[in-house]
């Protein structure tokens, strides 16, 4: 394994910004930038043994900072998905965060941590990147002392693991919301792409996109994704919560505990596999249905139903639901969760 730096251009307030390569030696390798510890790259060999690029991004930081609402390959914080009404109550508190995206809150508010630059450091075979959220940022209580670890290994599996510890009680919901396509970032739709995902039931969404605190069966219905389906088949189906998200944009209330594995992810053109792991409670599946037409990295052209994230998670607006597994992080408690993402070929 070697892990290599190199600049990477400077934010529009000219700060710069450096990216990381963690390659093993086969060549397979991922890339990491110190700005919103965003994942820029993952190049893995296909069936005929020819690196891929397979993680949708961009070339330089102003992109990321002026393309942010796709949050491309970001490190969602400090809370990912939505919380209804961007308010919730802890210890009979009230807080009111960012609604922005009215009425509701969304990946951490107007500036997530996706848009902060992050220290650094290696450690081994391991990049960690590590903020300190201040209290108050984007309404939520307690400083928050935030780590990623990203590391590389020789089987092409990328592990993540999140660690996270606040001086007071505070909501915390971290993940990657990377962009898969398997058959290469710009190469278009991913609808011929199949999922799996071990999961019985899924979390209704209400009019306003967040859960209605009602978990639904997949059964007969184009959730149910216990055995692999084309997404296409999915986003196209006449049903009512697939018009509501316009797509999948749901979150699976994932069967076990523990680092499990949790969806299976597989491109038939290109023969690579992506199968997902994780410690968290859900997944959430967004079949990029308003991801808005953009230039990424080599001019690839990005837009509509060209990736599809796969963000191991909390429940979305845990907070407001007693009744979904919780995200609260007590004072002087540490958060730990992890996602691996490996890769094969057939």
């Amino acid at each position: 394994m070697s892990i290599t730096a190199q600049s990477f251009g400077a934010t529009r307030e000219g700060t710069p910004v450096t990216l990381f390569r963690l390659e093993n030696p086969s060549g397979a390798y991922v890339q990491v930038l110190d700005y919103g510890a965003i994942l820029q790259a993952v190049a893995v060999p296909d069936r005929e043994g020819r690196l891929r690029d397979v993680c949708l991004g961009f070339d330089t930081p102003a992109e990321y900072q002026e393309k942010h609402e796709g949050y491309l390959g970001a490190l969602v914080g400090r809370c990912a998905n939505r919380i209804r009404g961007a308010r919730f109550q802890l210890g009979g508190r009230p807080h009111a965060l960012a609604a922005n995206q009215p009425p509701n809150h969304l990946h951490g508010g107007n500036r997530g941590f996706d848009q902060y630059l992050w220290d650094h450091r290696i450690e081994g075979d391991s990049l960690v990147l590590t903020r300190l959220s201040p209290a108050g940022e984007e309404g939520y209580p307690g400083a928050l002392q935030t780590q990623v670890r990203y590391t590389f290994g020789p089987d092409n599996a990328l592990l993540l693991e999140f660690q996270a510890v606040s001086d007071a009680d505070t909501v915390v919901n971290l993940t990657s919301h990377a962009y898969w396509n398997l058959n290469g970032h710009g190469a278009g739709d991913v609808g011929g792409h199949t999922l799996s995902i071990d999961a019985i039931a899924f979390t209704e969404l209400g009019e306003d996109n967040c859960p209605t605190g009602t978990l639904v069966s997949v059964v007969g219905t184009p959730f149910d994704l216990r055995s692999p389906r084309a997404l296409s088949d999915g986003w196209n189906a006449d049903h009512p919560q697939i018009r509501q998200g316009g797509g999948y944009d749901h979150n699976w209330a994932l069967r076990g505990s523990g680092l499990r594995e949790a969806a299976v992810l597989h491109a038939p053109e290109s023969g690579i596999t992506l199968a997902l792991s994780t410690t968290q409670p859900g997944l959430q599946v967004y079949t990029a249905n308003f991801l808005p037409e953009s230039t990424g990295k080599g001019g690839a052209v990005y837009g509509r139903r060209r990736g599809v994230a796969l963000e191991a998670q909390g429940f979305p607006n845990a907070v407001n639901q007693p009744e979904f597994p919780s995200t609260v992080l007590k004072a002087g408690e540490t958060y730990h969760q992890e996602i691996l993402f490996a890769f094969t070929h057939d």
